[in-house]
């Protein structure tokens, strides 16, 4: 039975358990080298002191000052200063940083030898990556191989529903319930012993958190600051793997325009931690070198059945379509300022008319246009994928999902947004040739975005999963 005591725990109290923890134990961080590849998170440097928990005051307060918080890691110290230190060695660490050493070299022979990257000692009978839509195809596949024959995760049983280890599977918000869901059902990443794991999922889901305790009318947002807070307290109390790493291996996910809230209020968890966001937007601090981006996929209904189209780029006689919300951030009110009504080649509306169906609307159109809202990602760029509908990407400071493995200009065209009134020359200015093999692209690249239940291999639940093994391969913990 699942239990998870909401306690409110002082700041000086927690202050004083990690202070404690930190000290009772040596971790040590080295950022792999060697793994700066394209398809990889190249490494980064931590720079700065550990502190205590945030509070909501020294978010608001110090959050532009990131770069003098992140801990300070740099020394690396060998087997015999640890031993001259009297510390124990951790056994089960060590042999799940082997493992991980191991698929390291592998994958840079793949990446220095493509030609002698044989798959015979890890056969793929299902699929094999090539073409263009990958940065590098042959890492990614002896990556992807050695992820689903090593990699393990261990999810920490504390928490009950619906707060914990349950999110919405359908509406915008629909991934960060799926993953949870198909993460506590896995069988293949999934282990039950966290001495053999090499990450360790943190399942809260902020949807829910907002869902059940945020009160629409005070809006008082420290329900999320003492929910998190005392969640990573109570597990870092209960187990020894974040102190032993202060948060490097453990992730949270989520799809909410808060997700990275949620993340503020513990200052290892904002910092160290691998956060799986939706909202990847680097001017909030979001780091694609620990961080990971996924797609927002919405689900109206929650049914994953036919979710993709085939119609032939003959049948599409509309260049660009876009629907949506005018009021939805300053981006949409440019598009619709420079063309909503100025060009029939460009269908731009506010609301679809009555007998207009949108995703027939997305069948018929060319290009699609996925601009950012309030926040930097955008359901449209799935749908767009779906309907085989080349994605028009205008947005800014925006990590696309899963950009360490795929090529998104190969299958996408990226507006900047100054260029927007521009808009209609650069999509006229796209040969056939290339709109073609841009559309074929479209069609391959599918397959890393479908949700299956059960998942499928290299679908939307493993390319998530493979965003994590990059981040915690860029990373070496000695204890």
């Amino acid at each position: 039975m699942r239990r998870y005591t909401r306690k409110h725990h002082s700041s000086l109290i927690l202050l004083a358990v990690i202070s404690i923890a930190v000290a009772s134990a040596i971790v040590v961080f080295k950022v792999s080298k060697g793994l700066s590849w394209h398809y990889l998170a190249s490494p980064w440097t931590w720079t700065s002191t550990l502190g205590g928990p945030f509070s909501s005051r020294h978010v608001i307060d110090k959050r532009k000052e990131k770069a003098k918080e992140y801990i300070n890691l740099e020394r690396i110290w060998n087997d015999d200063s640890v031993k001259r230190r009297g510390k124990h060695r951790d056994g089960s660490l060590e042999m799940v940083e082997a493992v991980l050493a191991k698929a390291r070299a592998l994958i840079r022979d793949a990446s220095l030898n493509p030609s002698n990257s044989s798959t015979s000692e890890l056969p793929d009978s299902d699929y094999v990556p090539q073409g263009d839509i990958y940065r590098n195809p042959h890492t990614f596949h002896r990556s992807y191989l050695l992820m689903e024959k090593m990699f393990k995760i261990f999810v920490y049983e504390e928490g009950e529903p619906p707060l914990f280890h349950y999110g919405s599977c359908k509406d915008i918000y629909s991934m960060e319930g799926l993953f949870m869901s198909l993460m506590e059902q896995d069988t293949r990443y999934r282990t039950w012993d966290p001495n053999e794991a090499h990450v360790y999922f943190l399942p809260f889901s902020v949807v829910m958190i907002l869902e059940h305790l945020f009160d629409p009318i005070i809006r008082d947002k420290a329900v999320m600051e003492r929910t998190v807070v005392d969640y990573v307290g109570i597990i870092s109390n209960k187990y020894p793997f974040w102190n032993r790493s202060i948060g490097v291996d453990h992730f949270m996910l989520s799809c909410h325009d808060w997700g990275p809230r949620a993340t503020w209020y513990v200052k290892e968890l904002y910092y160290n931690s691998i956060r799986v966001l939706c909202n990847a937007n680097t001017s909030e601090y979001f780091n694609p070198k620990k961080d990971a981006s996924f797609p927002e996929i919405n689900l109206v209904t929650g049914e994953i059945t036919n979710l993709t189209a085939h119609l032939t780029p003959s049948n599409r006689s509309i260049l660009a379509f876009f629907a949506g919300n005018l009021y939805h951030g300053k981006i949409r009110a440019l598009v619709f300022k420079h063309w909503k009504g100025k060009d029939n080649d460009i269908q731009i509306y506010e609301k679809i008319p009555v007998g207009v169906s949108y995703s027939e609307m997305m069948k018929k159109s060319r290009f699609c246009l996925c601009p950012s809202g309030h926040e930097v990602a955008s359901p449209r760029i799935v749908e767009a994928i779906y309907a085989e509908c080349v994605p028009v990407i205008i947005s800014q400071n925006y990590v696309l999902p899963f950009s360490d493995v795929l090529r998104w200009e190969s299958f996408s065209i990226q507006v900047a947004v100054s260029e927007i009134a521009n808009l209609k020359n650069i999509l006229m200015g796209i040969s056939e040739e290339r709109y073609d093999r841009m559309v074929e692209n479209v069609k391959k690249v599918q397959k890393h975005f479908l949700v299956n239940d059960p998942p499928k291999r290299y679908d939307v639940f493993n390319m998530i999963i493979h965003s994590v093994w990059l981040r915690r391969l860029n990373v070496r913990i000695y204890s």
